[in-house]
């Protein structure tokens, strides 16, 4: 077999095994298919994901099931504003021996996992937000002044709640531009609700199995990255990217006016990885423009904001994204 037809058996491996995992997640996580293909997507792309929704939609439920089902190491860390950054990332403390030596050891905390759950991250502090700062780049933290690396893989799944503002605070840019994508968990539908609460409030409740292992998933990591890109996605994604950047001297009227700051070349990168993944999870062996049109949302909501004047008017930053990129698409089947 040549390398080309490996690679269309490899990808078509992979779409089954995908298949498998979104049946048993699903299983425990009713409905919100969306949410589900993005977080794996995330994963997929050995990214991290930002999970905004209001209280009890099972944002926690999802990232517990998701440990079991891909098969890694997870922990949970619920932030509060009263959470250190050694409470995240561990300390030494100092061991006397019997013979009456003394030395320092390291304690690792919940961080040093594959999959770190950080629950209602804006509840820390910006101290101790920072602490994750390095670990979701380089997947190393640095404590005494040595380097420890973390799980391979390292993903962070972290939760926000929208409608609680006291007492929290908002992550920074640099900390938003780290999360692959942005997953927005809504209210389900009547007939997913029916579901859930037949399925709940039994004697059992229903259980994920697993499906992948970290090695598996670093594999499909690895195959997701060799995948290819046709030359007009890749402009599609550099034109979309750049177009809301309001310096850009063919920037739209409408995006000058209302939009404060754009998106870094770090969002055409994740674009270019989630368009992959998209492809992968629909079992197709390349992706699309309309891959790229679906992904916008997740992955530029936020790396952009809207000036004060424009969050004064009331205007939507998705409808701005959503707009956007229908007018390069309709540009695009024009040309």
């Amino acid at each position: 077999m040549t390398e080309a037809s490996d690679m269309v058996a490899d990808i078509e491996a992979l779409g089954d095994k995908l298949a498998q995992a979104k049946a048993s997640i699903t299983n425990r996580f009713i409905g919100q298919e969306r949410v589900v293909d993005l977080t794996l997507a995330a994963l997929l792309c050995g990214g991290h994901g930002l999970l905004i929704g209001l209280p009890g939609l099972g944002k926690t439920r999802l990232v517990e099931t998701l440990s079991t089902v891909m098969g890694l190491d997870g922990n949970r860390v619920q932030f509060t504003p009263d959470l250190m950054p050694a409470d995240i990332l561990g300390s030494e403390v100092l061991d006397t021996a019997a013979d009456g030596s003394r030395a320092f050891r390291f304690i690792e905390g919940p961080i040093f996992c594959q999959l770190l759950m950080a629950d209602e991250i804006n509840r820390a502090s910006p101290r101790t937000q920072s602490a994750l700062l390095q670990a979701m780049q380089e997947k190393t933290v640095t404590v005494a002044g040595q380097d420890r690396p973390l799980g391979a893989p390292f993903h962070v799944l972290a939760t926000q709640n929208p409608i609680e503002q006291e007492g929290t605070y908002p992550l920074p840019e640099a900390q938003l531009d780290r999360f692959l994508v942005q997953i927005d968990v809504a209210y389900p539908d009547r007939k997913t609700e029916r579901e859930i609460l037949l399925a709940t409030t039994g004697e059992g409740d229903a259980q994920a199995t697993q499906v992948f292992t970290a090695e598996e998933l670093l594999a499909a990591q690895a195959l997701l990255r060799r995948m290819p890109v046709g030359d007009s996605v890749v402009e599609l994604i550099l034109d979309l990217v750049r177009a809301f950047r309001p310096d850009e001297a063919d920037a739209s009227p409408r995006v000058r006016e209302t939009v404060a700051w754009g998106p870094g070349p770090r969002a055409a990168q994740a674009l270019m990885l989630t368009v992959r993944a998209r492809a992968l999870l629909q079992g197709r062996l390349a992706p699309s423009a309309e891959d790229v049109i679906d992904m916008a949302r997740p992955v530029l909501s936020h790396r952009m904001a809207l000036n004060f004047a424009a969050r004064a008017r009331g205007d939507s930053l998705n409808d701005l994204i959503d707009s956007t990129a229908a007018s390069l698409t309709g540009k695009k089947a024009a040309a």
